[in-house]
């Protein structure tokens, strides 16, 4: 696996999971079949410019910008980014969810089950409420 392919599951695994050490970080990546030694993924850290904040806990956070880009179509087009167990609800302008929910599934988030686009508004199938959360936050974070 290549730096940038790693880089990027990295990124993923952080914003989807409190990681709270690079041990666990390390077990998660194994976990997925990445093997990686300590220093390598100390300097992806470093790299990444991964900061550990608290919010009751300290955990890796990523910073916006190491987050995937986000297309024009999407900040222009959504309104609200809401969730529901593990459904997240995109609202947006009319007739604008459908290119949304395109651009949606072409970012290939990991996590999603699926997507559904109607004329205003996108239902995104999660496989549980905290990979649904973690992507609404994301998608917040990116558009809003």
């Amino acid at each position: 696996m290549v730096k940038k392919q790693r880089q990027d599951k990295i990124i993923e695994i952080i914003s989807s999971n409190e990681i709270t050490t690079q041990e666990m970080l390390k077990k998660y990546l194994e976990d997925i079949g990445i093997d990686v030694t300590q220093a390598t993924l100390s300097r992806d850290i470093n790299e990444l410019n991964l900061k550990k904040e608290s919010n009751g806990v300290y955990k890796y956070t990523v910073p916006l910008k190491n987050l995937i880009e986000c297309p024009a179509i999407l900040k222009d087009s959504v309104i609200d980014v809401l969730y529901a167990m593990n459904t997240v609800v995109i609202k947006c302008h009319t007739g604008m969810a459908q290119a949304a929910c395109a651009t949606i599934d072409k970012m290939e988030y990991t996590d999603i089950v699926g997507t559904i686009a109607g004329d205003d508004t996108i239902f995104v199938l999660m496989p549980d409420e905290k990979s649904a959360a973690a992507l609404c936050g994301n998608l917040r974070d990116m558009i809003l």
